[in-house]
């Protein structure tokens, strides 16, 4: 086991009395890059490249970075609707104890299906247009055996009124509902089997603000009433800021920096997370934050630089940076940075946002 995976796992145990409920190790996803006519293999694309954190029970662990750094990868290969091409996925599952989701065949992967679920992006490409709400949340219940008959459009009913929607509208179809309303459709089917652990891919991305508000409350009160778990996937910090007890950055397919929300927020060690701070809208427009502005272009995951990832945009790159790829090691209890200098740097952090 690689150190810096090593000292994950050190501290994902003296962070809790009891095993994280997730834990990552090591997990790529490679995509094969095909050319020619026998669709020859000439190169891969690292979705995700050695990517390792942990996730306690009842805490919401976000995961931010630009599109296409390889979060919503991440995600997937979790609930293994993609199998990841390397790495552990440890998961303390309430029927089968704790497992390895990587390895694990279709019948078992059944079984825990029934307690790891997602919350899609898309509300309106998400359900299928000519199920009904009372098929498109039962599907779930009906698919692993957990219910039949009267017992599935009961729960339904009972899901859809936790949600926030009249059990009526069982019978109608998606076209009938606004975004919103959508999304709680999303989420009803999600929590429909009573899941632990939940996988929110930008749940309230495709949404305008107001409903973002309603559909982020429900998920914080679901949380507290059904002891859920949250993976929150998104690329708006300030939802972010609002939601999540740690927060892990992504660059590129690896993570860059993870920390509690508090302090990633307010201190910052790697020179990504200071730009993606300073990108952060305030609502008073008042006082100046000063922007990073990062030169060049994102990293290609087929073909990225040598060193670190990051290093032909940023400003605090020196020699070394571009020779040798740094480790995510631990600067403070808690905090993980993959930096050179992140003991060195003093970068700004957005206070204002945390607080």
């Amino acid at each position: 086991m690689p150190d810096e995976v090593s000292q994950i796992h050190s501290r994902s145990s003296e962070s809790g009395s009891a095993e994280p409920l997730l834990e990552v190790n090591a997990l790529k996803k490679y995509f094969p890059i095909q050319r020619g006519f026998l669709k020859r293999v000439v190169g891969h694309v690292k979705a995700v490249d050695d990517v390792s954190f942990y996730v306690h029970e009842g805490e919401t662990l976000g995961l931010v970075g630009e599109s296409g750094c390889g979060k919503t990868s991440a995600g997937r290969c979790i609930l293994r609707a993609i199998d990841p091409s390397s790495g552990e996925i440890w998961y303390q599952d309430p029927v089968l104890g704790r497992v390895d989701i990587a390895k694990l065949d279709q019948d078992q992967m059944r079984t825990v299906r029934r307690s790891i679920r997602m919350i899609f992006q898309d509300p309106y490409a998400s359900l299928n247009p000519r199920m009904t709400i009372l098929e498109i949340v039962g599907a779930p219940l009906r698919a692993m055996g957990i219910m039949k008959g009267k017992e599935i459009e009961d729960r339904v009913a009972e899901m859809l009124t936790m949600v926030g929607l009249r059990s009526e509208y069982m019978r109608r179809y998606p076209h009938a509902f606004s975004g919103g309303q959508r999304q709680r459709i999303g989420l009803a089917r999600a929590l429909a089997p009573l899941p632990t652990f939940v996988v929110c891919d930008e749940p309230v991305s495709a949404l305008d603000v107001s409903v973002q508000a309603q559909i982020l409350n429900l998920l914080k009160e679901f949380q507290e009433k059904l002891g859920l778990t949250y993976l929150f996937v998104a690329h708006d910090l300030s939802v972010v800021a609002h939601t999540c007890d740690r927060v892990a950055v992504m660059y590129v397919g690896k993570i860059v920096e993870m920390a509690s929300t508090a302090e990633i927020f307010s201190n910052p060690k790697h020179p990504y997370t200071e730009a993606l701070m300073s990108a952060i809208p305030l609502p008073d427009p008042r006082p100046r934050q000063k922007r990073v502005l990062l030169s060049g272009e994102v990293a290609n995951p087929a073909n990225p630089p040598s060193g670190c990832y990051f290093h032909p945009r940023c400003k605090y790159a020196k020699e070394i940076c571009s020779a040798q790829e740094p480790a995510l090691e631990e600067i403070t209890p808690g905090h993980f940075a993959k930096c050179h200098f992140a003991r060195e740097l003093s970068l700004t952090g957005a206070v204002r946002v945390a607080q």
